[in-house]
């Protein structure tokens, strides 16, 4: 099926959903008709102390302060006020370690962990304001400190436990945490893999860290300083399990997020209490029309990057849910591991990245047929535009045609949904993000800023302040201005990526404007051909890149993986694909290259490095390739490098 196609078929949300969903098309014009007021709605999902004064304070853009005046915790709104409503005994994570172990946690027995932590923090001399790094494997443990930071209004920083020790030292140097807590390891691929050799040295380049808390996961033996390392059993499981949550200001630090950083220092994401919580948690009900009393819901995404943090951790638990948290890989033991898990437990909701998902599809659709996946109603998209093609494919063999796909698009920096369907209202366009969430203005305009037409290709902006927006870049708020509100002014703020309107409205998103090539003038998306060469069915995952070309300003190269059926790799193949490119979109988007390759360089988070890609087509020396969960890879595909046809 050809991309066109695919774009062309549509499905209706089912009449079961439609009459049981969170909310209802109506929603749309309530926040049309007084976005603030909804807003207040939505903010009053949750446990205030102190109710807010103002909504918004928009009086110094890009500044924006929201429910000002208004005093929470996030902590207790996530776990204590559902225990004091009489569902202690609920499960709140149904955790999943990559041996096979397991741990049933309920909100009672979280919020007891959470106090001992928290009680903890407060005898190690951690205050309120303190940044703290955490550097942990997808354990509960993880979550338990985020919380206990959010309790005691501590600042967490969390980074991704794939990171090096170069970058989490350049975090910890940056938000100046005062203690770290680690793990002696995690599980990945079905071994054992090191964490306190990192902390180590990054620590040992950072002197305001006073403590090093670590976790006992795998029982590696680990290098030890005494004065400044301590057992978490030994230093948290003897506290109480009572702790008073103080109520902090709506705009108080709630945690900081440092974008990978391949390019140029890390940038760090901060995000605030009232209003951050007030989105994730309203946009996780109604995205995913969560049902609290019978939903078991899985973000299968790691706690280290927004997606966990804010519909693993935060949203999910403000709205009671049962969620899953796994802690391995998808082919761990075995390829079908996922949807083992989905039928295990009942997975009622999923939400996963299309790269996943393309390699699901890689591996055939005989994999997640062995499982019974029928307890699945909603399936949602995060991460990257999804391809139509890996939509149907995701919809028809995990969705069983049955489930609406929520294809989600948001940012470390928006910190929650800011454009999705609704699976009760929405009638679904495979591959469109679709719809501004309700009280999202986002609109897609020309270079000069000017609001397009439908049927029209331009850049994603969105134009009025929203609840959970990041409030400042860490320590420089003239980075902040210069880099999100500048190009339109700083009432506008330009997401940097690309964008199209389809005849009907709805919004397509075509990556990052890096990722938009101009060739001979034209505009074309690598999303829309990458999607072109995964419709071919020899294809199961393809990355495109523009690269200089002296005659078309840019040319474009592509990498492609076959399917595991013996295609052979050929240059016929090569021709096909390029003449298959050009028939779904045109002539002017034939791939200039195309490479037949066995993996592609991706990040520990799954994410394709494009920017090393370039490189490749640019024959210029690899850029940083720490962040890449193999970079050998980059070598195999570098020896491959064909010469570039010299025809059409």
């Amino acid at each position: 099926m050809s991309t066109e196609q695919a774009e062309t078929r549509t499905f209706a949300p089912p009449e079961e959903l439609v009459a049981q969903a969170n909310v209802g098309p109506e929603v749309y014009d309530e926040a049309a008709a007084d976005r603030l007021a909804f807003w207040e709605k939505a903010a009053r999902r949750l446990d205030w102390a102190q109710e807010w004064d103002t909504v918004l304070d928009w009086n110094d853009p890009p500044f924006a302060k929201w429910f000002v005046g208004g005093k929470l915790n996030v902590a207790y709104n996530c776990v204590d006020r559902h225990v004091e409503a009489g569902h202690g005994e609920q499960v709140a994570y149904h955790w999943e370690g990559e041996p096979g172990d397991t741990r049933a946690i309920t909100y009672a027995e979280l919020k007891d962990e959470v106090c001992r932590a928290a009680n903890a923090l407060v005898e190690l001399g951690v205050q309120a304001g303190d940044r703290v790094a955490i550097y942990m494997p997808m354990i509960p443990e993880t979550v338990i400190s985020m919380l206990a930071c959010a309790r005691i209004g501590a600042v967490h920083m969390v980074v991704f436990g794939g990171f090096s020790a170069d970058a989490l030292a350049s975090r910890l140097d940056d938000s100046g945490a005062v203690l770290v807590i680690t793990s002696d390891g995690g599980y990945r691929r079905g071994a054992p893999s090191a964490l306190k050799p990192a902390v180590d040295d990054a620590v040992g380049r950072s002197p305001g860290v006073r403590n090093v808390v670590v976790v006992k996961r795998t029982e590696q033996d680990v290098e030890w300083t005494e004065g400044r390392d301590l057992w978490w059993d030994d230093v948290v499981e003897r506290q109480s399990t009572e702790h008073t949550p103080e109520a902090f200001d709506a705009e108080h630090p709630l945690y900081i997020m440092y974008t990978s950083g391949t390019t140029a220092k890390p940038k760090g994401i901060l995000h605030t209490t009232g209003g951050y919580l007030t989105q994730v948690a309203y946009t996780h009900w109604a995205t995913f029309d969560l049902k609290p009393d019978t939903d078991v819901y899985w973000t299968a995404a790691d706690v280290g990057w927004v997606t966990g943090h804010s519909y693993i951790v935060y949203g999910a638990l403000a709205n009671r849910a049962t969620s899953v948290m796994y802690e391995g890989t998808p082919e761990t033991p075995h390829r079908g591991r996922w949807w083992e898990i989905v039928q295990k437990y009942g997975v009622t909701i999923l939400y996963t990245a299309p790269t996943v998902i393309r390699t699901f599809m890689k591996w055939g659709e005989d994999v997640p047929a062995g499982f019974d996946l029928s307890s699945l109603r909603v399936l949602g998209s995060v991460g990257e535009p999804i391809n139509p093609e890996a939509w149907l494919w995701y919809h028809e063999h995990i969705g069983g045609g049955r489930c609406p796909i929520v294809d989600t698009w948001w940012q470390t920096e928006t910190g929650a949904h800011m454009i999705t369907p609704l699976p009760g209202v929405t009638t679904l366009v495979p591959g469109s993000a679709q719809t501004p969430f309700p009280g999202i203005s986002a609109k897609v305009v020309d270079d000069e800023g000017n609001e397009l037409a439908d049927d029209s290709t331009g850049l994603l902006v969105l134009t009025e302040p929203w609840p959970s927006m990041l409030r400042t870049i860490w320590g420089d708020d003239d980075r902040y201005v210069d880099t999100y509100w500048s190009r339109f002014g700083t009432n506008v703020y330009f997401a940097g990526d690309g964008a199209k309107k389809d005849a009907d409205g709805n919004i397509w998103l075509l990556g990052r404007v890096d990722d938009v090539m101009n060739v001979s003038g034209h505009r074309i998306s690598t999303t829309e051909v990458e999607s072109s060469l995964v419709g071919h069915p020899a294809v199961a995952e393809a990355a495109v890149v523009g690269a200089s070309d002296p005659t078309t300003g840019q040319g474009i190269v592509a990498f492609v993986i076959l399917r595991e059926s013996g295609t052979d790799s050929g240059d016929e193949l090569v021709q096909t694909l390029r003449n298959h490119v050009a028939r779904d979109i045109g002539p002017i988007a034939k791939p200039r290259q195309i490479m037949v390759v066995q993996e592609l360089p991706k990040t520990r988070s799954g994410k394709i490095m494009r920017r090393l890609l370039r490189d490749i087509a640019e024959n210029r020396e690899l850029g940083d390739v720490t962040t890449l969960t193999d970079s050998s890879v980059m070598n195999l595909i570098k020896e491959k490098l064909p010469a570039a046809p010299s025809e059409d």
